[in-house]
């Protein structure tokens, strides 16, 4: 158990599955107390029965403002602080440039970017002088990755926001950085249609020969939230088993 991060107060958006569940288990291992939001009550609840006490659950929705209202008052009333903020709920949706339509660009933009910031806003208060944030991006923020012109957009931009976020919020000493997972084995992977032989095929061309796991990014928050990070804001991590350095084609 990381004595850094015992009786912290760690709030996750998005943690009733994938990266997110695996981070709040992880986290609870190492002796935080753990809040979750989702916008599913019914999956919300079911996540934290798994995951055990301390965990808490709450119904937020990222892409709602009024939520992320809510979520405050809550955290305030129960918690009263945050020691870190793990921004991981987005969505991802593919289509061809010239078949995005107004209505899929602001889904997408208002969960992964518009969302995340006024969330961070409405919890800032909150965030102890010295605790952290993590935002959870993608590699799509700069890999140009055809039909993912929106989710690719909405990335970069949280990744600006982190890199300006650490600097405004350096005298109150947060800590800002920014996660890139490459492609990670969880049911996300299903809802953009990736086949199997594409994940295969993405496992066969990494130089670390596999997909990445949810444990493989939940590492690496629960350390850039720890008292071991203590000197590192402003960064980026590419978690991606050298995906990034490594050309997308060929065998």
């Amino acid at each position: 158990m990381s004595s850094s991060l015992k009786d912290k107060v760690v709030v996750i958006t998005g943690g009733n599955s994938g990266i997110g569940y695996t981070t709040a288990a992880t986290f609870l291992r190492k002796g935080a107390k753990v809040l979750i939001t989702g916008r599913n009550p019914g999956a919300v609840q079911q996540a934290v029965y798994a995951l055990g006490h301390p965990a808490e659950g709450f119904k937020a929705d990222q892409a709602v403002p009024e939520d992320a209202k809510k979520l405050a008052e809550y955290v305030q009333s129960r918690y009263g602080k945050i020691d870190s903020l793990f921004i991981n709920a987005g969505v991802a949706k593919l289509s061809p440039f010239g078949n995005v339509t107004p209505e899929l660009y602001d889904e997408l933009m208002n969960v992964n970017f518009k969302g995340a910031f006024f969330t961070i806003q409405r919890l800032l208060p909150l965030i102890n002088d010295g605790g952290s944030i993590t935002l959870l991006s993608a590699l799509n923020a700069y890999s140009g990755t055809p039909n993912a012109t929106v989710v690719s957009a909405s990335k970069a931009a949280l990744n600006s926001l982190g890199r300006t976020l650490s600097r405004e919020l350096a005298d109150r000493k947060i800590r800002v950085n920014v996660v890139n997972p490459g492609v990670i084995a969880t049911p996300l992977l299903e809802k953009v249609g990736m086949p199997d032989v594409f994940r295969t095929h993405i496992g066969s061309i990494t130089p670390l020969g596999r997909l990445g796991q949810p444990e493989d990014i939940a590492n690496m928050v629960t350390f850039l939230a720890s008292d071991e990070a203590s000197f590192i804001t402003g960064a980026e991590y590419n978690v991606d088993g050298g995906l990034m350095v490594h050309p997308l084609i060929g065998s």
